[in-house]
């Protein structure tokens, strides 16, 4: 979890919509008997809202308020039994009388995702999943009666089939025979459900590598409030598929035969029997979490669900090639749909890539996918907005009406030269020592008009200037990509 920028307590209170932090406020005063320091903390595709609470001389602990009750006594009472069982989960502190806000462990703010471009990538994802076979085999009598969702089967699997159709396909427009399409998800639906009693237990659902955190008493897992009775490979299989986790398939064989391993010695169970399902599943969860990026980043427009979609699809793509979809014939040609399109485009990894992006900031700063870090980020705010026109508001930088606007006014003609100025230098030295990656951004309020209008110049300009860099525009809100110099497509 990130944190937001804070202004005073009252500006804080007002931006969480007051109740919230009220709440967690009161449950803290209540339990130490002190009145904390809220910080608000970024949440990631759910309602829960999260606040790191201080005060002089204490431990910092988290709160989390939220509106599914149901949920936040599952995550309290789970806690205190897989903690009670030695699993790396945060301890609770206190909740309050309805449970709609509680308190627990801070494990700090630095989780696996963030770890996993260093040295210790490969020894941290081994020790998360020896700790995951330890919370999946967990007494089912400690926990059945804390679960508050139905154990995976048949409605739940047609569910999440359904909302990578619903929320990513018929978003992104792509075109498929429905029927056809229903039929290829029963199959592997059936499939997906015929797990033997033995490979079942806790399944965290959402066992990736953002809910894992890094401290320094080890790891301990933050998200496992929608648990439930399952195959205990998926989560298996939903951490080492992460699309921004960037796993190999080396990777993933080794760290697959590890947990494997791990699990045959506490269940008994022979391994090839663990992961002979492993190509389902993946492809199983590479639809659900398409499904999720469809609707947190194409419709509700959040970033950085935006910007795991072509990763999401390189994931699919493996599974293309390697023959898992053979037995699904519509599901695999409405991948290959989808692979192919403008949302699948990732980069090459030979030379050097520039990404020059337009983006709002009020959806926040793109997201450096290279790890690289730096770069440059252009302010386009303050020029004259065509958006507050309404003949302007439903066009985009890239029409006619809206360039003319921009250039007859003169400022956006020498904000992009003075910005070609500046970068040229940086793709030019970045070229003569064999860098891979720069990414360039050009912000306004909506990510529209001027921003789009700025980055579709540069890029083009880039691209002329430096053909032996590829170039890689990204409208990020319109969810357009545009390759330049691309070297593939020349040979």
């Amino acid at each position: 979890m990130k944190k937001c920028s804070l202004e005073s307590d009252e500006g804080r209170t007002q931006q969480a919509g007051g109740s919230p932090v009220q709440a967690v406020r009161s449950l803290y005063i209540n339990k130490y008997g002190e009145d904390p320091h809220v910080e608000v903390l970024d949440g990631a595709g759910s309602d829960r809202r999260y606040f790191r609470l201080t005060f002089s001389g204490k431990p910092s602990v988290i709160a989390t308020w939220g509106e599914n009750i149901a949920e936040n006594m599952a995550f309290v009472s789970m806690a205190k039994t897989f903690r009670k069982n030695g699993c790396p989960v945060p301890e609770i502190y206190a909740e309050n009388s309805d449970c709609s806000a509680y308190l627990q462990e801070d494990f700090g703010g630095c989780n696996l995702l963030s770890c996993l471009g260093g040295p210790d990538r490969m020894m941290l994802s081994a020790e998360s999943l020896r700790l995951l076979v330890g919370i999946q085999t967990v007494d089912e009598d400690e926990w059945k009666d804390e679960v508050y969702v139905p154990e995976f089967g048949a409605r739940q699997v047609m569910w999440d089939l359904n909302y990578f159709k619903y929320e990513f396909l018929k978003t992104c427009g792509f075109v498929f025979d429905e029927d056809s399409l229903e039929d290829d998800f029963e199959s592997l639906c059936g499939a997906l459900t015929g797990c033997r009693e033995e490979l079942k237990g806790f399944m965290c659902r959402d066992f990736q590598s953002r809910n894992i955190m890094v401290g320094p008493s080890g790891l301990g897992f933050i998200d496992f409030q929608g648990g439930r009775k399952g195959p205990l490979l998926y989560d298996a299989v939903s951490f080492l598929w992460q699309a921004k986790a960037g796993f190999t398939s080396e990777e993933r064989e080794k760290l697959l035969a590890a947990y494997a391993a791990r699990l045959s010695s506490v269940r008994g169970v022979g391994c090839e029997e663990i992961l002979e399902g492993v190509s389902r599943f993946a492809l199983f969860r590479t639809l659900q979490v398409l499904g999720a990026y469809g609707l947190r980043g194409l419709v509700e427009r959040r970033a950085h669900f935006i910007e795991s979609i072509p990763l999401a699809l390189a994931n699919l793509k493996e599974l293309i090639d390697d023959g898992s979809l053979d037995a699904y014939p519509e599901l695999k040609r409405v991948c290959v749909q989808a692979v192919g399109s403008r949302y699948g485009l990732v980069d090459k990894g030979s030379g050097l890539t520039v990404k020059v992006y337009s983006f709002s900031y009020k959806k926040g700063y793109p997201e450096d996918l290279s790890g690289n870090g730096g770069g440059f980020m252009f302010d386009c705010r303050g020029m004259h907005n065509p958006g507050r026109y309404d003949r302007y508001k439903p066009l985009t930088g890239l029409d006619a009406p809206v360039r003319e606007f921009l250039e007859d006014r003169g400022e956006v003609g020498e904000f992009v030269s003075k910005s070609l100025s500046m970068v040229s230098p940086s793709v030019s030295r970045y070229l003569q020592r064999g860098f891979s990656s720069l990414q360039i951004g050009f912000g306004c309020t909506g990510g529209r008009h001027r921003s789009v209008y700025c980055a579709e110049s540069l890029a083009g300009q880039l691209a002329e200037r430096f053909p032996s860099a590829r170039i890689e525009l990204v409208h990020r809100e319109q969810g357009i990509v545009k390759i330049y110099n691309d070297k593939e497509e020349g040979e």
